[in-house]
């Protein structure tokens, strides 16, 4: 029986990522992410799985954001009752992460509940606290390059993606010996505190993500752009807002928060990372040395804490949160989530938009729909949870901070290959992106290359 890969989710999309592969009769899953964007994409969050969740046999997690790991809990509650894989790290931030995300819907729900924002009544979570944890019991964590035996025959490793903490490849060896390698999310090259991502010479079939597949970043000194904004709101007094996503980006900001400080660069301008998952991911950060790139490693050496700006402050509760409404700045306050559509930092932004001492900072890729695309989009008003605000803040873009590979460092690891795979199948991109990254690899490396529509099965074999 050949194997097969069918994908059911971020296909012609860039969130909501699942790979179902079949092999020798066994079923193996990568990824059970969250939809995230607009209503339509996130409205399939509620859909019924296309597969029987009681029929896996295993799932192999690539990295613990919310669009790879936010949906196992109903998969788990849906009949699902074997091992999660995954690497320490995002074992250890996936019990962190799940949680958060499920007391957030939770809250979301009686909110909306409370204030009759919701379509359906009564408005209910995607899954429970309660649930999140039962899915954490079926965690299974695994060292990079470890080998671990595939149902059906075969065996499989992850390899470091490079993305964010925790992150790898899969690459999955058949009984047959030929392989197909799972990118996960592909990290980027000379990047602070952790590993780059790994170079690879050959596979059989690739399935590669294209979040930033038909552009590259601004060529810019995320340092340099953070100096500026620093001292200029040191000068302007008010609120710098910095929708930041907990895993990965924080911390980097706060890294180099901290280079400029002690380089006399930046002031010691207060600084509050307003979430508690933000808030534990950093502890965690350097807990784990193999995830770590040799300065990392050095830093540790003179500074326990080399991810901790001067005049800084983690907050803990919501009254705390709350508390700084208040607060007159100038200060800095990051908090979830990245693309502002829920977490802490909605609520600073309906606090402060309207406030022309206020800075908001993007640092990430915004989908279609989402708040944080609105307002890089310039709009005027910006509307959630019921209220509407008239947008006077400056709104500053940061993209060179982004985890994601962009177009030129996509097409470099793509031509690490000293071989071209059978076939690559190109993912977890808004279709734009993906069509151009699959015609400049046609062009450029006569690859075979396509992006799979949702539900698209192929086989894998000669």
């Amino acid at each position: 029986m050949p194997q097969r890969i069918t994908f059911f989710g971020a296909a012609r999309t860039v969130t909501g990522s699942r790979h179902l592969i079949e092999h020798n009769g066994r079923r193996i899953l990568v990824d059970c992410g969250l939809y995230q964007g607009q209503r339509e994409l996130r409205e399939r969050n509620w859909a019924e799985f296309d597969f029987d969740p009681s029929r896996l046999d295993a799932v192999i997690l690539t990295h613990a954001h919310m669009d790879h790991i936010g949906l196992i809990p109903r998969l788990v509650r849906e009949g699902y009752k074997g091992p999660f894989y995954a690497t320490r790290a995002t074992c250890a931030l996936a019990r962190i992460s799940l949680p958060d995300s499920a007391r957030i819907q939770e809250e979301d729900a009686r909110n909306a509940n409370k204030h009759g924002w919701s379509r359906h009544q009564p408005a209910l979570p995607l899954y429970t606290e309660k649930e999140a944890y039962a899915a954490l019991k079926q965690l299974e964590p695994l060292r990079y390059h470890e080998f671990t035996d595939l149902p059906g025959g075969g065996t499989w490793r992850f390899l470091p993606a490079g993305h964010i903490l925790g992150s790898a490849f899969a690459e999955v060896y058949f009984a047959n010996g030929e392989r197909i390698l799972m990118s996960g999310d592909l990290g980027r090259h000379n990047r602070p505190i952790l590993k780059d991502p790994t170079r690879v010479d050959y596979t059989e079939y690739l399935v590669v993500e294209s979040t930033y597949g038909d552009r590259d970043h601004p060529v810019e000194d995320p340092a340099e752009v953070l100096e500026r904004l620093l001292n200029d709101q040191w000068q302007r007094g008010g609120a710098l807002l910095v929708p930041s996503f907990a895993i990965g980006r924080t911390q980097e900001l706060l890294y180099h928060i901290r280079q400029l400080q002690d380089a006399g660069r930046a002031p010691r301008i207060p600084i509050y990372v307003d979430s508690p998952m933000a808030s534990a991911t950093t502890l965690l950060t350097f807990q784990f040395d193999e995830e770590l790139d040799q300065d990392a490693r050095i830093s540790l050496v003179d500074d326990p804490s080399p991810i901790r700006p001067h005049v800084f402050e983690m907050v803990r509760d919501r009254s705390q949160s709350k508390a700084l409404n208040s607060h007159k700045g100038p200060l800095v306050i990051i908090a979830g989530s990245g693309m502002c559509n829920g977490g802490r930092i909605v609520h600073h932004l309906l606090n402060r938009l309207d406030d022309p001492s206020t800075t908001v900072l993007i640092t990430g890729f915004q989908a279609k729909g989402t708040p944080g695309r609105l307002l890089v989009e310039g709009k005027p008003v910006w509307r959630m949870m019921g209220r509407t605000v008239n947008v006077a803040a400056r709104i500053e873009k940061l993209n060179s901070l982004s985890a994601h590979a962009d177009r030129s460092e996509i097409m470099a690891w793509l031509g690490g290959f000293k071989e071209a795979p059978r076939q690559t199948f190109v993912v977890h991109g808004e279709p734009e992106a993906q069509d151009a990254l699959c015609a400049q690899v046609r062009r450029e490396l006569g690859w075979n290359i396509l992006p799979p529509e949702m539900g698209d099965s192929f086989e894998l074999g000669a």
